[in-house]
């Protein structure tokens, strides 16, 4: 069959030709050139020197738990309905007392402002833009007055470490108070610091020392130093000195005699909700209920403390079945898609931390960076629950999801046992 021929239209042809119109600002177009964390990840990659970039990326020993964390995530499997309207989806949530337009928040992360010199203030401010929850760390390179000061009508949540001298952490508890953050995350997974390897060959210390390595990774990323050397100097939320490695600064900081008396104190000088953060196991998520708590995060620190951790999410379903419906029961650990977060809901939990993600967003782009991070986020959840054909995040079940089990649990006699990974 022959095909007939024309001499192209002129008109058609210019529709065809036409040039979409040049964005001149590299940042924005960097950017908005990136469709997932993983496209944040290699730009940050690329623009951070090792060490740092290292810090936020890395984990303990050898990095199983943050890499099993993340292969639960992709071992999901969905169960979408069929022939519902989900035209308009309401992605919004109540969690510790509070609103969040999204099931996430930011997570607390130390050493911040190394990352990227805008450090908290972009992070506290894209999340009060956002409409969700920021959480400033211990070890946060900006105070708690000035992270109120950029966020001074969203959530704000501090972080706490039990340090040595129990006064300095008194003291935190106050002015956060003070300051009005309405949620405390009384962390309880750092007694010492966990065996950070790659700070370590890279010899990453607060505050980076020059080395002929460090100027040598440094010579493709002017732009990094030049931010750092001509900023004002990084200062911490607790910490009076900063010398040293970081491995070194949390043992001196941390106290491995921390106990549940502790916590019975710091409730008791903390008007606000207290949360849990770094529980592992059923037993302790069912005694902190009892102990009256006002919620838990299941956590093990992002796999930056101890190596072959529980995995949170697999956790997560055992949990909720016994604390009951009731107990509020977030999760962190290995969020890098919003799937990963719809999933998450779905089996159970009252809301999710999102923590190198949101670092990645911050080195790759600074506020604008987190910005893009949280839109990444937003658009993936609205996507993943319009195609399962939920309306709202109250109408995700565990039905909606299969945790498929490639480790199965056996006891020390060698028989298998039951695994927290399957669905009840």
């Amino acid at each position: 069959m022959s095909v007939d021929r024309q001499l192209p239209n002129p008109a058609e042809l210019r529709e065809l030709l036409s040039f979409r119109k040049p964005d001149f600002n590299l940042r924005r177009r960097r950017l908005n050139a990136a469709l997932t964390i993983d496209d944040l990840r290699t730009i940050a990659k690329r623009r951070t020197p090792r060490a740092a970039f290292d810090y936020t990326d890395g984990a303990a020993d050898a990095e199983i738990s943050l890499s099993r964390a993340r292969q639960a995530f992709r071992d999901v499997e969905f169960h979408p309905s069929i022939l519902r309207d989900v035209s308009r989806v309401d992605t919004s949530t109540t969690v510790f007392g509070g609103s969040s337009s999204l099931p996430f928040g930011i997570a607390p992360t130390g050493f911040t402002r190394l990352m990227q010199t805008e450090g908290e203030h972009a992070g506290a401010g894209a999340a009060g833009a956002a409409g969700i929850p920021f959480c400033l760390s211990t070890l946060g390179t900006t105070s708690i007055e000035d992270v109120r000061a950029t966020n001074p009508t969203g959530r704000n949540w501090f972080q706490l470490y039990v340090m040595r001298d129990r006064d300095i952490s008194f003291g935190l508890v106050e002015r956060a108070a003070r300051a009005g953050f309405d949620t405390l995350l009384f962390t309880v997974d750092t007694p010492v610091a966990g065996a950070r390897l790659r700070d370590k060959r890279n010899g990453f210390s607060i505050p980076p020392q020059l080395t002929a390595s460090t100027i040598a990774n440094a010579l493709p990323r002017p732009w990094w130093w030049w931010d750092f050397l001509t900023t004002a100097k990084l200062e911490f939320a607790s910490l009076s000195t900063t010398g040293g490695t970081v491995g070194e600064l949390l043992n001196s900081a941390m106290d491995p005699s921390i106990s549940f008396a502790d916590l019975d104190v710091i409730r008791s000088i903390w008007p606000g909700k207290i949360v849990v953060k770094g529980v592992q196991s059923v037993a302790d998520s069912v005694e902190l209920a009892e102990r009256g708590v006002d919620g838990i995060i299941l956590s093990n620190h992002g796999g930056r403390q101890l190596d072959r951790a529980p995995v949170p999410f697999q956790l997560l379903p055992s949990v909720v079945r016994e604390v009951g419906p009731d107990f509020e029961v977030a999760v962190d650990t290995g969020i890098m898609h919003g799937a990963d977060i719809v999933a998450s809901i779905a089996m159970g939990a009252s809301f999710t931390l999102v923590g190198r993600a949101y670092l990645y967003g911050l080195m790759a782009g600074g506020r604008e960076g987190v910005d893009r991070m949280i839109d990444i986020l937003r658009d993936e959840i609205v996507r993943t629950m319009q195609l399962l054909q939920v309306n709202s995040l109250a109408d995700l079940t565990p039905e909606h999801v299969t945790q498929l089990t490639r480790l199965v649990p056996r006891n020390s006699t060698g028989r298998t046992v039951s695994s927290t990974a399957e669905t009840p």
